[in-house]
Order: structure tokens, then sequence, then C-alpha cells
């Protein structure tokens, strides 16, 4: 399972390494520790927003620009491990509402059973 931890470590890291910044660097622009800014890069440590606002802004890129390519990564890596829908039996698939993407599912729509089974518990 991919950690949202470790890509949002990996974006940071190849944003300093562009830039040809190291490490001292950027924690000294970030005021965080260089042992703190290390543990986040490699995906050991999980940063506040607060924290994750000042490494940009010791890089120099919003935090849109990251949590976007953050983003654009995990969607690829749940691409990449999601399950084959053929190789899953149909009583086994979760529904899928025939609706506009967004919209609210129809009426025969009745929930995630998962969901249902944990509050019902």
């Amino acid at each position: 399972m991919v950690l949202l931890r470790q890509l949002l470590g990996d974006v940071l890291r190849r944003l300093r390494v562009r830039q040809n910044r190291t490490l001292r660097e950027v924690s000294t622009l970030a005021r965080v520790s260089l042992g703190y800014l290390s543990e986040v890069e490699r995906g050991q440590k999980e940063a506040s927003s607060e924290l994750l606002a000042s490494i940009c802004g010791a890089l120099g890129v919003p935090l849109s620009q990251v949590l976007r390519e953050v983003s654009d990564q995990f969607a690829l890596a749940e691409l990449q491990h999601a399950p084959v829908l053929a190789d899953v039996p149909e009583h086994e698939r979760l529904p899928i509402p025939e609706t506009v993407p967004g919209g609210l599912p129809g009426p025969e729509f009745d929930g995630f059973p998962e969901v249902k089974d944990m509050v019902a518990a």
C-alpha cells in the first residue's frame, strides 16, 4: 500500500534536488530541524499543514502545486495496484451508481454494505 507521507516526501525531495539545494539550506529557510526535514522527505514523518507550507515557502513553490503533484502520483499508484474488475466476482464488487460523475446516487443505490455493517455494530 502506498502511503501519502511517502509520496509527499518524494515530491518534496525531487523539488529540492531539482533546485540543487541542500537539506541544510531548506531546513534553515523553513525553520525546521535538518533531521525532521530528512524524515519527512523519506516518508518517515507526517508533516503538519503548517510545516508543509513552510517547506514549500523555502522551496519557492506553492503548496497547491506540491499537493497536485502528490495527488497525481497517488492516483497513478492506485491505478497500478487496483484489482481488475473482471477478476472480481460480481457479488464482491462495490455498487457503482449510474449517475453523472459527482452526482448523487439514484434511488436503487442502497449504500455500501461494509459501511452499513460498521454503523450497525
